[in-house]
């Protein structure tokens, strides 16, 4: 008996050892495609907006080692995370072709480096060391982000301004000579190899500002000697330099017009791809400008030149957030205005008063700087020792003290927080919102943020570090149809994408990297405001930056998952945080 019990054992020890046998054949086997629908996420149910204008359409993407594999009907397939996107737009991630975010990103605050009010309003990608600065050894900049993980992907720009005072050092208040310019060159190369995507140039700071058409010129044409981008804030954004002051500087100064020129020039001498960023008519006395300046750059482009512009679309700057109205000759004790002491601005102010040559001077400037900042219905006050007066515009307070505009702002220093320069906390609107409508309806203006890394709980900042891509969504597009909800979309991925030559981001279709965002188009929407502009963007649901969640049920979970770009090759499958 328990012979045959044990060779029937035995008999289907075999039997189950040849189905296994059979089983691990068949899987031998199988074609590839029989595994080919496991994916790493399907996002099912959603409307695609793939990012370049077409119209929407319903299917799933399936993503698999951060690409996207497959787009259609998958309602087979199977998946390690499923998003239901019923009843949402399935977009690409955002690139931002104008950011402050580099110092941000190399922060020892792990929250910091994940970048919480951009990655909460679908920004994916940021353009970096922008406005000319930024350092000049990228490769440590790099090392530094790769090193300690950052929570977007980065592109490097390298800053004029920074080649310049190399150098030029403390001597740059003079046109550069030939031989300097040629150094410049040598320094923007070696950049240039080192992975920057083009040069980035701040013409109305200093040391930019002291540069000639000429020096540009030549710089520019070694950025498109490696087919890079020229990305340049203004020399002027009206009708003068924000710089400039009657009681000090000749009225022979540049405005936006003469810059846009300059530009053009540059780019029909070099074929440089340029971008005029966060372009804008500043000052009651420019507005208005916004058609002849799309019908200056419209005109270029129709010679074939590869001229845009970036705009984050607010009717109030970053420097709008943090104006005096009073110039700072006027409140200091010093050339150095930072060696005033507080208690000194409205006593110096006082002594400059009581001078009748002084006094005019400071009125005149004044009133430009009123002029530049939208006016005094324009300017309105955010913080001071009175809180009646919060919320009032300069205009308001000026009937309340029965003063005329510029001596309310001298009383606005002597009667408010003497301790302050200004005496008040300002947020200026210098920008006309039919100018802002304007260039945000160009097809070739991308949307971008102007803004750095901030997180809930730091100081004042401009309502754009949390909103400006819902923003363009909600009030331009749903809320006013000045363009469709697939162009407000295009704008921000596929356009700067195709500035920056980047041919894997920037679109939903099989083989591009999935940086993806999905958003309600019924709730998208900014919330920051000039008084609360620490709020989060609503209706960004889900973020996935290189195929990993960063936003989950609109809530930000602290990811790093970036990569710091390159301009060849694709995004290692090696752990996030290395160069692609």
């Amino acid at each position: 008996m328990k012979v045959l019990t044990c060779l029937a054992n035995q008999r289907r020890f075999t039997q189950l050892i040849r189905s296994l046998a059979v089983l691990f054949v068949a899987m031998l086997c199988c074609s590839d495609e029989a595994f080919a629908d496991v994916f790493d996420l399907v996002i099912r149910g959603g409307e695609i907006i793939d990012g370049t204008g077409s119209r929407r359409y319903r299917a799933d993407v399936a993503v698999r080692d951060g690409v996207i594999a497959e787009i259609g009907m998958l309602s087979n397939s199977h998946a390690h995370q499923v998003v239901d996107a019923a009843g949402k737009l399935v977009v690409p991630g955002f690139i931002d072709l104008h950011s402050h975010a580099e110092s941000g990103l190399v922060s020892d605050e792990p929250a910091r480096r994940s970048a919480p009010n951009l990655i909460t309003q679908g920004i994916t990608t940021v353009v970096v060391n922008q406005d000319g600065g930024g350092p000049l050894d990228l490769a440590e900049q790099r090392k530094s982000m790769e090193r300690l993980r950052v929570g977007l992907n980065v592109i490097q720009m390298v800053g004029h301004g920074t080649i310049r005072s190399a150098v030029m050092g403390d001597d740059y208040r003079r046109p550069a000579t030939m031989a300097e310019v040629a150094q410049m060159q040598q320094r923007l190369r070696t950049a240039l190899k080192a992975g920057a995507f083009g040069m980035s140039a701040g013409l109305e700071y200093d040391p930019g500002r002291f540069s000639t058409p000429r020096e540009m010129e030549e710089l520019a044409r070694t950025v498109a000697e490696f087919a890079g981008v020229y990305i340049v804030h203004e020399r002027s954004s009206g009708s003068r330099p924000m710089w400039y002051l009657p009681s000090r500087d000749s009225d022979d100064q540049p405005s936006m017009m003469d810059n846009l020129h300059e530009l053009i020039q540059i780019a029909d001498a070099t074929n440089v791809t340029t971008v005029v960023t966060h372009i804008k008519a500043r000052g009651t006395d420019y507005w208005g400008s916004a058609g002849r300046m799309n019908e200056l750059i419209q005109r270029a482009r129709d010679r074939g030149l590869p001229l845009y512009a970036d705009q984050y679309a607010y009717n109030t700057s970053g420097s709008d957030g943090r104006i005096v109205l009073i110039p700072s000759w006027a409140t200091s004790v010093s050339d150095n205005k930072d060696e005033t002491k507080p208690d000194e601005f409205a006593k110096q102010l006082e002594w400059v008063l009581g001078d009748a040559i002084l006094a005019a001077d400071v009125r005149r400037d004044i009133a430009c700087e009123i002029t530049r900042r939208g006016g005094p219905a324009s300017i309105l006050i955010v913080e001071h020792i009175d809180p009646q007066l919060v919320g009032k515009t300069l205009a308001e307070y000026a009937s309340i003290v029965k003063l005329d505009e510029v001596e309310a702002v001298i009383a606005l220093q002597l009667k408010g927080d003497r301790r302050r320069r200004g005496g008040a906390r300002l947020r200026a609107f210098s920008m006309s919102e039919q100018d802002v409508e304007a260039f945000a309806q160009t097809p070739w203006t991308a949307t971008s943020s102007d803004a750095g890394i901030t997180l809930l709980g730091d100081g004042p900042v401009h309502p754009r570090f949390y909103g400006a891509f819902p923003r363009k969504i909600r009030r331009y597009s749903i809320d006013r149809g000045l363009m469709s909800i697939e162009e407000a979309v295009r704008v921000s991925t596929s356009l700067p994408a195709s500035i920056l030559k980047l041919d894997d981001r920037g679109v939903i279709r099989r083989g591009a990297v999935a940086d993806l965002v999905i958003f309600d188009p019924k709730r998208i929407r900014d919330t920051a405001d000039e008084f609360n502009p620490h709020r989060y963007a609503e209706g960004i649901e889900y973020v996935f930056v290189n195929g990993q969640l960063a936003v989950d049920h609109e809530r930000w979970i602290g990811s790093l998952n970036g990569w710091v770009l390159t301009r060849s090759g694709r995004t290692p499958k090696t752990g996030a945080g290395n160069s692609r």
